[in-house]
């Protein structure tokens, strides 16, 4: 999953949602410089990605884009899968899209000073734009896809994505709401 559905799926904690933003953006032992609560949201969001990358739904959606998208695929469905949310969002949560997007960057500038430099650049790019209100719409999902394919080391194709997704925008839209639940009860049980 992607930023939204990581955020979403941090039970309004605030200490477990930052952790669960930044937590690609940890590695190894860089765990054990945060206190508790972001060590489990950083946990939590290696649970989610785990149980995500190996579910037999999201494995039919990354299926869909191998030919064509590659070793980039898992990244494609993770983005798909954040515009349905995005889109269907009044179904997950009762708090409006606009609201909780603000809140969450208002939220992490107090967080500055002790998350990863590469986080906050991002988040001002993130803001800027508000990416997380516009991976709603498909113009969204597009400039997130088209600005992750400018900064990929191979050719990733990822600027045309969002064609595939249109292509198969009921399959992927299927697949979300099958999968989505699977994953509320795997964040619901987890223990961390």
């Amino acid at each position: 999953m992607n930023f939204l559905a990581h955020l979403l799926l941090s039970k309004d904690n605030e200490k477990e949602m930052v952790g669960n933003f930044i937590g690609d953006f940890v590695k190894g032992s860089q765990l054990e410089s945060y206190d508790q609560e972001i060590q489990l949201g950083i946990k939590l969001h290696r649970s989610i990605d785990e149980y995500t990358d190996n579910h037999p739904i999201v494995l039919k959606s990354k299926i869909r884009l191998r030919e064509k998208f590659r070793h980039y695929a898992p990244v494609i469905v993770d983005i798909f899968y954040d515009h349905f949310l995005a889109k269907k969002w009044s179904s997950f949560s009762n708090e409006p899209l606009m609201d909780f997007t603000l809140r969450f960057y208002e939220l992490m500038k107090g967080y500055y000073p002790i998350i990863p430099k590469g986080v906050v650049n991002m988040l001002r790019y993130m803001k800027e734009g508000n990416w997380l209100f516009n991976y709603q719409f498909i113009e969204g999902i597009d400039k997130a896809l088209t600005g992750m394919s400018r900064r990929t080391k191979f050719e990733s194709k990822m600027e045309h994505a969002s064609v595939a997704l249109e292509e198969n925008y009921n399959e992927f839209e299927n697949e979300f709401l099958l999968f989505f639940p699977h994953l509320q009860k795997h964040v619901a049980n987890f223990e961390g």
